[in-house]
């Protein structure tokens, strides 16, 4: 039996701040101490948290690990990407596994179980990606909710790889609605933005700026609009996946005022990135390009107004990550050659403290909802993850507020050529990271080993 005792912290969970010991027993919160109790006993290991918060880990509710897409796969694997998410604070992740259009979803399941198994160094959980709508694939949604892949995505974007029709969308959402699980859509009106994109090629637009200028907001905000409507019709929630820009928030504000049970998230890049970075000089701008494309900058403040608000509940990666060398350069002569994606696993609560909290933009309960909490509600791991409460899993971060730190390629440890915020100074770092109670990061050195990772079976979707 384990016993580890963080000691003389203050608590941040989504709804409080308090000082506290937080006591741990074989893996699990076992106690909490206010600051007029004092624990007893033998602890194997005490962690002075002095001066520091003691917060839940962070859980990244949507990443791609080695992924297949437009003729490469992700860079990170379930080894580097959770050793790298673990570095940053985050102690769970769910990424996607993928049915192959017309394959069943247990083939998928399969798949991604083998690329996770004995590899990952924090716990996983899967979506699932639904690609082909049948009478066979609606029958294995219950089965795949029976072992815990609660949730589905679809696509409305990629005609011929990804995307199904209203139809397919329409009877997976009744179907989800039947046995409590949650759609997740990837809400962009493909086939349009698909037009768009041969004319700027027959123009000879090929720089990677043009992905944006193909991809306008109204094809988001209208894709939007049509997934909450689809999901009305069905009697489902609906979770509208990395969502960029004013004019689909809107569509979601819309439908929550309206007493619809519609969520979202957005990425770190829409916060802190933009358009310009797309119009960098030469190639470079392909380190830039994700789907739904950056944004103008002008655009951000929408995104933090929606955080503030609520209406906004996440803020996930959406890490896929492609080195520039060998991945990005396959699009060096056409922009929609560029294979779609950013790493972003390892440096979202860094960026989030810094960008979030320290700028007064969101307070650190908020920080903690949006990063952990939120997450783990609504994707069915609460309360065994996301929050600072007995019985809850001890996956935990000793955050150091003021830690002062550069953000850079050489010394962050995802598995790809670049970072795409090089030289950003942040303020603000885990000085421990804790999963199921053990050290897997301490003062920025590894301390865990591959495999440490579980899988996580989610409960169905219950926020009605």
């Amino acid at each position: 039996m384990s016993r580890t005792l963080i000691q003389g912290g203050t608590v941040v969970t989504a709804v409080d701040t308090y000082a506290a010991d937080v006591a741990i027993v074989d893996g699990k919160i076992a106690a909490i101490f206010g600051k007029d109790a004092a624990p007893s006993g033998h602890w194997d290991t005490t962690i002075d948290a002095r001066g520091k918060y003691v917060m839940p880990g962070g859980i990244d509710a949507h990443t791609h690990l080695d992924m297949p897409f437009g003729g490469t796969s992700s860079s990170d694997d379930f080894e580097t990407g959770t050793l790298a998410a673990a570095h940053g604070g985050t102690t769970c992740i769910v990424d996607f596994a993928i049915q192959a259009k017309g394959e069943p979803l247990r083939k998928g399941l399969d798949t991604w179980h083998g690329k996770a198994e004995g590899k990952a160094a924090i716990d996983y959980a899967f979506h699932m990606i639904m690609t082909d709508v049948n009478d066979g694939t609606a029958a294995e949604m219950q089965r795949c909710v029976d072992e815990g892949v609660t949730s589905f995505k679809m696509f409305m974007a990629y005609p011929g790889v990804f995307l199904v029709d209203d139809g397919q969308i329409f009877r997976a959402m009744q179907r989800a609605g039947e046995i409590g699980a949650l759609i997740c859509m990837h809400a962009e009106n493909g086939i349009p933005i698909d037009v768009l994109v041969q004319q700027a090629l027959a123009k000879g637009h090929t720089a990677p700026v043009y992905h944006a200028l193909t991809r306008p907001q109204i094809a988001e905000a209208e894709g939007t609009h049509r997934a909450i409507c689809l999901a009305e019709m069905a009697g489902a929630p609906v979770y509208i996946v990395h969502l960029s820009a004013p004019r689909a928030l809107e569509q979601v504000v819309h439908a929550r005022d309206r007493g619809l049970p519609a969520f979202a998230e957005t990425c770190p890049q829409y916060l802190f990135l933009s358009q310009d970075d797309l119009d960098r000089p030469g190639f470079e701008g392909a380190k830039y390009v994700c789907t739904p494309p950056l944004r103008p900058r002008e655009m951000q403040e929408d995104l933090w107004r929606g955080l503030k608000t609520h209406d906004l509940h996440v803020v996930s990666t959406d890490h896929c990550p492609f080195c520039m060398k060998g991945q990005k350069e396959l699009g060096k002569d056409s922009f929609a050659k560029i294979p779609n994606g950013m790493p972003g696993v390892e440096t979202r609560m860094y960026l989030l403290w810094d960008g979030g909290v320290r700028a007064g933009r969101i307070s650190m309960n908020r920080f903690v909802e949006i990063t952990s909490t939120a997450p783990a509600k609504i994707f069915g791991l609460y309360p065994r993850k996301g929050t600072i409460a007995v019985g809850a899993d001890a996956d935990l971060v000793v955050w150091d507020g003021e830690k002062k730190h550069t953000l850079s390629e050489k010394t962050l440890h995802m598995r790809v050529d670049y970072t795409p915020y090089e030289g950003r100074d942040v303020v603000g770092g885990p000085t421990h990271v804790l999963s199921h109670g053990r050290v897997v990061v301490q003062d920025g050195k590894y301390l865990g080993k591959k495999g440490d990772g579980r899988f996580v079976k989610r409960s169905q979707f219950a926020l009605r």
